[in-house]
């Protein structure tokens, strides 16, 4: 009726939307239960937000194994190999979230089912985006995923610290996406489409060529670089992430920054793949300052949430070398690619492990002091392990999977060949073995520092803590011994054919 009156009706594919439709229909459910739940129940809603991510991960990964991809929306929304990886790893991700804040949210009286509804629609923002393909769903994609990410890390509404995360976070979040869209505008008005593809056919040659368009790559950049936290634009996230509920800093570290990376990866690699003059040395500079700075500011931490937090914006310089050095010829185009996924797949398992343990200790210790680790050997020998498991990857110390990490992006700058990418690359190797010193200066406290009260009582973790250990551990040490799986992913969901 609507096509014969004159409406274009767009062809969608309701199974390649399979993970986008449950994940929507779980966060309804979420909210209409809250309203008839009574308190002594609702930690039910944490249950059935994790079936609905986990049948989203089963259409997710039922859609790789049968090949399905699909194109609508005249390409503004696909569904390929990439999106489908991503999507992957947002849904573990937001799974291991929901098991790190089931018990953190019942003990905290924090409101549950406005807490998993946040959550879910974050997730769907993320979703979303593995499959955006033109600047306005990129966009969309990217504010479903902010918005509730602002208000949940202002979540401990009575902490004033809480309450400055937020704010800090949400100011700066607008900024961003202000300087963002007005990037995004300028190369509309040049290409006249937002759809990725035809951005990429309009906007080939050199730096000198329509200017327009290189000042519209600069602002997309930087309000890119706020949401990944990179240097010179990461002032929100140390006091962000030390204000918000631990589980919620975990979602940011990992999930929200993931989200910035995914769409900075579909821009550059299908819109301005042409233009690496342009951002090429951008991202030089970025992930240079990124290193550096995260990594000689965690130096002098002596708060374990902050120490993670710089050491995420380090990591995110890390992330960022592919990239610089992504347009210096068709053999360093894939491999850098391959790495950005790669670092991504990896940085997420280590970096939720060890907040996860950290979660676990504070449940004792009360306090996010290094100190507070002190003597942990002697009462959890078990989270000792493991944090040391995840510290050591974050350093990139094989055979765990944070080596194999680092590995993938030498490669990409070894292949790049050129002076400015080699230099990049001794950089990043500096700044490995700076990391290396407050890595280890944290499990020197846990294996070698006296019990600061004392008390050796020990620590009792939750079952949904352990399985969130579990996982990532898994993921962690598994793929340090086998790493050709997720380097298999990374070269399928590659966008660059």
């Amino acid at each position: 009726m609507l096509a014969a009156a004159g409406f274009h009706v767009p062809n969608l594919d309701y199974h390649a939307l399979a993970p986008e439709i449950v994940v929507a229909a779980t966060l309804a459910v979420v909210l209409v239960a809250d309203l008839f739940l009574d308190d002594d129940n609702k930690w039910l809603l944490s249950n059935v937000s994790g079936w609905g991510l986990l049948v989203a991960l089963f259409f997710t990964i039922e859609l790789g194994a049968r090949g399905h991809t699909a194109s609508m929306v005249g390409g503004a929304y696909v569904v390929d190999d990439f999106a489908l990886v991503l999507k992957g790893l947002f849904l573990v991700v937001g799974y291991i979230v929901l098991l790190m804040s089931a018990n953190y949210v019942e003990e905290g009286d924090y409101y549950e089912g406005e807490f998993y509804f946040l959550i879910l629609c974050s997730l769907l923002g993320m979703v979303v985006m593995s499959s955006a393909r033109d600047l306005i769903t990129i966009f969309v994609a990217l504010e479903t995923l902010s918005l509730p990410a602002y208000m949940l890390a202002g979540w401990r509404k009575r902490d004033l610290r809480s309450n400055e995360a937020s704010l800090k976070y949400y100011l700066l979040g607008v900024l961003a996406s202000a300087v963002m869209l007005y990037g995004m505008s300028l190369v509309f008005g040049f290409s006249g489409s937002t759809l990725l593809v035809d951005i990429g056919k309009a906007t080939q040659g050199t730096i000198t060529h329509a200017p327009l368009v290189t000042v519209g790559i600069f602002f997309i950049a930087v309000g890119f670089a706020f949401k990944v936290s990179a240097v010179p634009f990461h002032f929100w996230a140390p006091d962000t992430y030390e204000g918000a509920p631990t589980p919620v800093t975990a979602f940011l570290s990992v999930a929200s920054k993931t989200g910035g990376f995914v769409a900075l990866l579909q821009i550059i690699y299908i819109g301005f793949i042409g233009r690496s003059d342009v951002w090429g040395p951008m991202f030089w500079a970025l992930a240079a300052l990124t290193m550096t700075v995260g990594n000689l500011i965690a130096l002098r931490q002596t708060n374990i949430v902050r120490l993670l937090a710089y050491s995420s914006i380090a990591q995110a310089g890390y992330i960022l070398v592919p990239f610089a050095v992504a347009g210096s010829n068709t053999k360093s185009i894939h491999s850098a690619f391959t790495a950005s996924v790669v670092y991504l797949l990896i940085y997420a398992a280590m970096n939720l492990g060890a907040f996860t343990v950290v979660i676990a200790v504070a449940r004792k210790t009360r306090s996010g002091d290094i100190a507070s680790f002190g003597g942990l050997y002697e009462y959890a020998p078990g989270l000792t392990v493991l944090m040391t498991v995840f510290l050591f990857s974050l350093a990139g110390i094989p055979p765990l999977a944070g080596a194999w990490a680092k590995i993938f992006v030498f490669r990409a700058v070894l292949d790049s060949g050129t002076s400015s990418a080699v230099a990049l690359g001794i950089v990043a190797a500096v700044n490995a073995v700076i990391a290396l010193f407050y890595y280890a200066s944290v499990a020197r406290v846990m294996w070698m520092s006296p019990v600061p009260d004392g008390d050796r009582t020990p620590i009792r973790i939750p079952a949904t803590l352990q399985a969130a250990l579990g996982l990532t551990v898994l993921v962690v040490v598994a793929i340090g011994i086998y790493p050709q799986l997720f380097a298999h992913l990374g070269d399928v969901a590659s966008l660059v054919r």
